[in-house]
């Protein structure tokens, strides 16, 4: 008899727990990220981080549908819908392009954004919401719009004989309009001649670079998603060529940038993260503060220095917060 109990007590015990986990919600994300790049995939890494760590871990509790509109806004108004006729639990929308998708078509499902240069020039928070200030409405996030000016500056000390400086952006991106309108009021100020070159798509990097050639004596590029997303190429030609290239966001340094003053997209996708997590707490959106992120670090590759024939000033390698080995 004593034995007969604890067995159906343990059946009793195993259907309970088992009745539970069938009911346990599990909470779905849309993720939908304008193209694949160093900078975004980290962010999207960061994200992702900070929710496991918060105990909203991928596999028991939440499911991602990581989605990658390869530079195509026609795709990310497409991965948009989809998220909103599934109904998904939280969007986590990566930079401005494919945020912008999302937050035309919802005013109900959770949104928070991340790389984004100027949200409020790009109308995805209300015009009256500063930064630090609440939204009222389904979105919150995080900017990441770099102190162009301050970069600038930095780099032309890298190579102060260079006075013509190249950059290579797509017109349609709202964030490179932003940040190129800030370079050539910087590069004004500098008294530096910048060299613009606008591309399309991806397939548009190989041409572009090479159209710089000879033309001038160092490559910045901004935060276009499209330049960015074929870096390589960049790389390849600015080390042939022997062009000093300098970056803004601290994840292309590794790839073959001289140096970058600017923000590691870890980090970016972290915040955002937290934010997320406050939200899926029960926190709406629009009481979340949205907001910049204010540490940027100076990242330098002596690697890639050489093969670019620039000679880091010793002064500029002991501000460094990090050289490459």
């Amino acid at each position: 008899m004593k034995k007969l109990n604890v067995f159906l007590i343990i059946v009793i015990v195993f259907t309970s727990l088992s009745s539970f986990a069938q009911d346990k919600k599990m909470i779905r994300i849309g993720v939908t990220q304008i193209v694949s790049h160093q900078a975004l995939d980290a962010d999207q890494k960061g994200f992702e981080n900070a929710l496991s760590g918060s105990g909203f871990k991928e596999g028991v509790n939440v499911t991602y549908d990581r989605q990658n509109a390869q530079g195509d806004m026609n795709k990310a108004n497409a991965i948009a819908q989809k998220f909103i006729n599934e109904k998904v639990d939280l969007i986590h929308a990566i930079a401005t392009p494919t945020t912008q998708a999302v937050v035309k078509i919802t005013r109900n499902i959770p949104v928070v954004f991340s790389s984004i240069t100027d949200p409020i020039d790009a109308g995805i928070v209300p015009k009256d919401s500063a930064p630090g200030k609440k939204t009222g409405t389904n979105v919150t996030g995080v900017s990441d719009r770099w102190p162009v000016f301050r970069q600038m500056e930095m780099y032309a000390k890298f190579v102060p004989k260079a006075k013509q400086w190249g950059t290579i952006y797509n017109a349609g991106e709202a964030n490179s309009v932003v940040h190129i309108k800030e370079m050539r009021e910087a590069a004004k100020k500098l008294g530096l001649e910048l060299v613009e070159v606008t591309i399309t798509d991806r397939s548009e990097v190989p041409k572009a670079v090479n159209s710089l050639v000879g033309k001038v004596q160092a490559v910045v590029i901004s935060s276009d998603n499209t330049a960015i997303s074929d870096f390589e190429t960049i790389v390849k030609v600015c080390n042939e060529k022997k062009i000093a290239l300098f970056a803004g966001d601290v994840d292309s340094v590794p790839k073959g940038a001289v140096a970058a003053y600017g923000l590691d997209y870890f980090l970016v996708g972290y915040s955002a993260g937290k934010k997320a997590v406050l939200a899926l707490k029960g926190l709406k959106p629009g009481e979340i503060p949205w907001g910049p992120m204010e540490k940027f670090s100076l990242v330098i590759n002596p690697g890639a220095a050489k093969l670019q024939g620039v000679t880091i000033p010793p002064d500029i390698l002991t501000k460094a917060d990090k050289v490459l080995k």
